[in-house]
């Protein structure tokens, strides 16, 4: 972990931003992690009701969308390169970018850390987390006062 990226509305971290290299010096692509159980369990019950084939069917037939898409694959690749120079993945972001939506975790990680406008598949699945309400119950920092 290099930063927090993100924090929910309880202060606690939800995102974090990684390097880009583990410590025996393996490349690792993902830039910002998902570190809320809650979170990542709404962001899994997307995944599960099928909210990434959809989104990679809209992604096919829209070629705006595929625009923004590319834009948000572009702005990861960016964040990493900040954080150090990893020859061995130069071009791969992560999450399916650009052409693919392969993984929700991390596009919603990324919009969280960027904030909207970013990354359109990140912020549809934030949306809808708002809006159905997937994360609810005591908050993180009721839940520490708690156990």
């Amino acid at each position: 972990m290099v930063a927090v990226a993100h924090r929910c509305a309880c202060g606690e971290p939800d995102v974090v931003t990684t390097a880009p290299r583990l410590p025996d010096g393996t490349p690792f692509p993902t830039v910002y992690y998902l570190t809320c159980p809650r979170l990542t369990g709404a962001v899994s019950t997307l995944e599960a009701e099928g909210r990434m084939r959809q989104m990679q069917h809209r992604l096919a037939g829209d070629a705006e969308l595929r625009e923004r898409y590319r834009g948000a694959h572009q702005c990861y690749l960016d964040d990493r390169a900040q954080l150090g120079d990893v020859p061995e993945i130069d071009g791969v972001s992560a999450g399916g970018m650009p052409d693919r939506v392969k993984c929700l975790h991390v596009l919603v990680g990324h919009s969280l850390a960027t904030g909207p406008g970013v990354n359109p598949f990140g912020d549809e699945a934030v949306d809808e987390i708002t809006q159905r309400q997937l994360v609810r119950g005591l908050t993180c920092a009721e839940r520490r006062v708690g156990e």
